[in-house]
């Protein structure tokens, strides 16, 4: 199997070090393309990859390609990969809000498998939601999730309608993390706390709920509750947060990205 990233950006780049650090490929080495000279002089280094900065050498003779450019560079970029392809390659998408449909007519293929990966992938902790496109075959969706897999965990989704609602919890949602745990940082600072201890203070909370949660078959709500004693200082948080609406501002937030991923699909 002979997968190419095209794109050595932050989320190709990332993909490419976990296929290539998997078993996956076997015998063969992960390809890769970009255009940056700087970022190929540094590729090369890395015996990993065979690296191209000739899509004429790189892509026709690859099984599976991933595209991993930012959505406003694919229109030039499907230009030059519409001639080199063939009707048995299979297309996997990166990019946000750009449909199955629009790279089947722009790069005259029927084998597309769309993505929603998010940043955490880059520590082997993402998670990427996919969906397909019919002609491609249950053997070929299998062999993209075990890619998929190398950076963390996917997802299969029924229709690209969830692969834009999943861009909205997902896709966008580690910054709504970190949105929150920039507040927590600051009001540390306020509080008199140093900037290393109201990092370790904030960081560390945020992974121990985490791996509360992830350990035990208990709900948000249900912690809450447990942690929330009836006129102690949690409930007192708890209810500053729920007397200005924070829980339906979130929600709006999640939705308002949601928005956004269908509307740059309709472009």
């Amino acid at each position: 199997m002979k997968v190419l990233v095209i794109g050595a950006g932050n989320m190709g780049l990332t993909y490419s070090e976990g296929i290539a650090n998997s078993p996956l490929l076997k015998k063969h080495r992960l390809r890769i393309y970009d255009t940056d000279p700087k970022k190929l002089d540094t590729l090369r280094q890395d015996n990993r990859f065979d690296v191209y900065s000739s899509l004429e050498d790189a892509l026709p003779k690859s099984d599976i390609v991933f595209v991993a450019v930012k959505p406003y560079h694919s229109d030039n970029l499907f230009e030059q990969m519409k001639p080199m392809l063939n009707s048995d390659q299979l297309i996997v998408s990166l990019m946000a809000g750009v449909t199955i449909e629009t790279i089947q007519q722009k790069l005259n293929v029927k084998k597309v498998i769309r993505t929603m990966p998010n940043l955490p992938a880059q520590v082997g902790k993402g998670v990427t939601s996919y969906t397909e496109a019919k002609d491609v075959s249950k053997v070929e969706r299998i062999m993209v999730r075990n890619l998929l897999d190398t950076t963390g965990t996917s997802i299969h989704v029924d229709s690209e309608l969830f692969i834009d609602a999943s861009t909205g919890i997902s896709g966008s949602g580690p910054a709504y993390v970190f949105y929150f745990m920039q507040s927590m940082l600051e009001a540390a600072l306020k509080m008199g706390f140093s900037e290393y201890d109201s990092k370790v203070l904030v960081s560390s909370t945020f992974e121990g709920a985490i791996a509360l949660f992830n350990e035990n078959d208990i709900s948000p709500k249900s912690w809450i509750d447990k942690v929330a004693s009836k006129g102690g200082t949690t409930q007192a948080a708890i209810d500053s947060m729920e007397d200005n609406n924070v829980k339906e501002l979130i929600q709006e937030a999640a939705y308002a990205a949601f928005d956004r991923a269908v509307e740059l699909g309709k472009k």
